[in-house]
């Protein structure tokens, strides 16, 4: 048993090590990172120490304790190559039973930056409640059983999805972390900003249930020891110490599952004349002809791209997040929904980028404007049919919120007249200035074709926002003129026919450069 842990320890170095020594960028980024979070978590450690005798001190703890074993119970499925050992079924040719793998699995996972910087932000927790020298004994369990809890809950969430972590879709919640980073940031700021008006005081209800959620509870136990609740303590330290030993146990089953069940690479195939095609009821429901066969090749572009996907879905939820939260804040405006429409709008910029080196067997079936007019339309239709109500639905929600149901017509009709200049803009701009989105890494733009995405994008937006100028200052003269109020719903019908008559001018005009230009878009899409 020794044996087996020790060798899986030297293993866990030997990868570090061995990953270390591919490249100076390399070694640099990991010495970075490392002294980085260290002196974050060294920064925490002073600040929880700085918080002992305050009167929130204890939810502050047992609320921060649990934020960190949610990190960790997430970090499996959006950083899967993150450590390399996260993958159990590397080992399934080697004779070794589950439980003794697990302990082994499981020393090894206490080596590296993840654990040091957990123990640092334990440490600061269990500190910033301990009076006593009980409370200060108890401090040591706490951190054990915490880190303990931290590391299984990971590992046990990692081997129940490693069939997932393996796969597309797997790289597809990869691609989608950067996401969850930016709407978490966005959430982590309107907290802040409520606890800075409010108070820590608003901690208390959550941290009081909290407290017996382990490893939160291992920390709470701690507090309760200060308290003189001794009784309270051992049964917070009992919980956290059961729930440990569940999660190794489902850590186990499914390890042993792993290695002794086929996946679906040594199973037979299903006959193919016995499967239904999933695209098959919206096929129906599209157009016939060309313009339906371009709508759903670029909804599966959505669904299966996984930069594509993830382009769509930072857009949907920034472009809810702007507005509703601004309304709930009590700073917003109705217009601010206005920014779904322009954030959607933007998926419209690059169209043939996004299809990479496939452009070709496009760029085979256009030969002349009408085709590429065609080929135009579809993607804006396809594009609209989530916009459109996506862009609705955020304006509603955003004057419910804000209670201005009076500027919901004038709102709408705005969020559509910008729609249809950035469709028309994002056309034209596909044509003029297409660039190439590499497959691989994180990058959006390949390597010297920054300029182009920049004129792209940021040109475009400009001159869709002086398409817009008529809309703009008709809402503007109905709005400071005597009595226009009452006309403020024409906006409506006029932003919804001019942001139609701006795309369908906009796809006319796109649709004979795109023609003429098609060997220096293929070129250009295909350098990543």
């Amino acid at each position: 048993m020794t044996n087996l842990t020790s060798t899986f320890i030297r293993l866990k170095l030997s990868l570090l090590r061995n990953g270390l020594r591919q490249s100076t960028g390399r070694r640099a980024a990991f010495v970075a990172s490392a002294v980085v979070a260290l002196l974050v978590a060294a920064l925490q450690l002073l600040g929880l120490i700085a918080l002992r005798g305050h009167a929130h001190a204890d939810a502050v703890a047992v609320l921060g304790t649990a934020v960190l074993a949610a990190g960790w119970a997430v970090m499996p499925l959006f950083f899967p190559t993150g450590d390399e050992t996260l993958d159990p079924t590397r080992l399934v040719m080697l004779p070794l039973r589950p439980r003794p793998l697990v302990r082994a699995l499981l020393a090894a996972s206490l080596v590296g930056i993840g654990p040091v910087f957990t123990v640092l932000l334990l440490t600061g927790c269990a500190l910033s409640v301990a009076h006593g020298a009980a409370a200060y004994a108890v401090t040591v369990v706490a951190v054990l059983l915490g880190l303990l809890v931290c590391v299984a809950l990971a590992r046990a969430v990692a081997a129940a999805n490693v069939r997932l972590l393996t796969s597309r879709k797997g790289r597809d919640l990869a691609v989608l972390s950067g996401l969850v980073i930016a709407v978490g940031a966005q959430l982590v700021n309107f907290g802040a900003q409520r606890l800075g008006s409010a108070g820590l005081g608003q901690l208390g209800p959550a941290a009081d249930v909290v407290r017996w959620l382990p490893p939160a509870s291992a920390v709470g136990a701690v507090w309760s020891v200060s308290e003189g609740a001794y009784g309270v303590a051992a049964g917070q330290l009992l919980l956290s110490l059961a729930v440990l030993a569940l999660l190794i146990a489902v850590w186990a089953r499914s390890l042993t599952r792993l290695m002794t069940a086929p996946d679906g690479s040594t199973l037979q195939a299903a006959d193919a004349g016995t499967r239904d095609r999933s695209s098959a009821g919206l096929g129906r429901l599209l157009p016939g002809g060309r313009t339906g066969t371009v709508m759903e090749r670029a909804l599966r572009y959505i669904w299966r791209d996984p930069k594509t996907k993830a382009a769509w879905v930072t857009s949907l939820a920034i472009g809810l997040i702007v507005p509703v939260f601004n309304a709930v804040q009590g700073t917003g405006s109705v217009y601010f929904a206005c920014f779904a429409a322009g954030m959607l709008g933007i998926q419209m910029y690059n169209q043939f980028g996004q299809d990479t080196s496939a452009f070709w067997m496009v760029a085979l079936t256009i030969s002349s404007p009408r085709d590429a007019y065609a080929e135009l339309r579809g993607r804006a239709l396809a594009l609209l049919l989530i916009t459109l109500p996506y862009a609705a639905l955020v304006t509603v929600v955003t004057t419910a919120l804000l209670g201005g149901w009076a500027r919901l017509p004038e709102v709408l009709g705005l969020s559509f007249a910008l729609l249809g200049a950035m469709l028309a803009t994002g056309a034209w701009t596909s044509a003029r200035f297409p660039y190439s989105i590499p497959q691989e890494g994180h990058r959006n733009v390949a390597a010297g074709q920054a300029g182009l995405a920049w004129i792209s994008i940021f040109g475009g937006m400009v001159a869709a926002a002086l398409l817009c100028a008529p809309v703009i200052a008709l809402a503007v003269a109905l709005n400071v003129s005597a009595g226009g109020d009452a006309w403020t719903w024409l906006l409506l019908p006029v932003g919804a026919v001019y942001g139609t008559a701006v795309t369908l001018a906009g796809l006319r005009l796109a649709a004979p450069r795109t023609a003429a230009r098609l060997p220096e878009i293929l070129t250009a899409v295909s350098k990543g």
